[in-house]
């Protein structure tokens, strides 16, 4: 025998597991590569993405309107229920919201406007309650802004040099309402006052006892006041 000892050879097994190996090695290799070019899973993210919200625009209101609002007075001196009728067109200042880009609406002055008090009837047999309100009209060639809220409404009612209500009296929740009164726009009190015959104050305004008015044809004057502007002339009406 030789010196040299010769190498043993491995059987078949080793060998195939060998290639296998290696096979299985080649083929983790290019489907790697595939994943890394093919990148099939944006195809599934996209069929189970979910579908975009659209953005919501901007909603455009228009400008509020508005008629004179009605003073609350408390006690018994409350808004006449609105009664039923056709259905009619009116005029309603709108709310000062000038767009930005044009000129300031200036506030109304004492030449622009006109204030007027009304009543639903010039005499009220007994029992009849008279209703009171307000008529506004801007008289001027422009546009302004004024304050039409109860807190700036009064009502007052005389006879001679005495006076008997004041609606301001025992008004409660006073308010302020900004409102662009276009020009030749002449709005009214949205529901009329309703006056109790009866004498007012501040220290009666809850009770059931106060001084009734005299009727018999006794004369009363109605004068109003709003956004800071007295009606020129008073409303004559006879109690009976």
């Amino acid at each position: 025998m030789s010196g040299t000892t010769r190498r043993r050879r491995h059987p078949p097994a080793v060998y195939r597991r060998r290639r296998l190996t290696v096979l299985l090695g080649l083929v983790i290799v290019i489907a790697a590569i595939w994943l890394l070019i093919a990148q099939p899973w944006r195809s599934w993210a996209d069929a189970f993405a979910p579908a975009s919200t659209p953005t919501p625009s901007s909603i455009e209101t228009a400008d509020a309107t508005t008629a004179i609002p009605v003073p609350e007075t408390g006690g018994s001196q409350t808004p006449a229920p609105e009664e039923p009728g056709p259905e009619t067109p009116s005029t309603t200042p709108e709310e000062a919201a000038p767009p930005p880009t044009t000129p300031a609406i200036e506030p109304c002055r004492a030449p622009d406007v006109t204030v007027e008090a009304v009543t639903d009837q010039d005499t009220y047999a007994s029992g009849q309650n008279p209703q009171l309100s307000i008529r506004l009209t801007n008289v001027s060639a422009n546009d302004c802004t004024i304050n039409v809220g109860t807190a700036t409404q009064s009502f007052v009612i005389t006879s001679g040099s005495d006076t008997w209500w004041r609606s301001t009296d025992c008004q409660s929740e006073p308010s302020d309402v900004v409102v662009t009164l276009k020009a030749g726009q002449s709005v009214a009190s949205a529901a009329p006052l309703v006056w109790d015959r009866t004498r007012s104050s501040v220290s009666t305004c809850s009770s059931a006892e106060r001084q009734r008015a005299a009727g018999g044809g006794a004369s009363y004057h109605l004068s109003v006041e709003i956004g800071g502007f007295a009606s020129t002339t008073s409303k004559q009406f006879l109690l009976y």
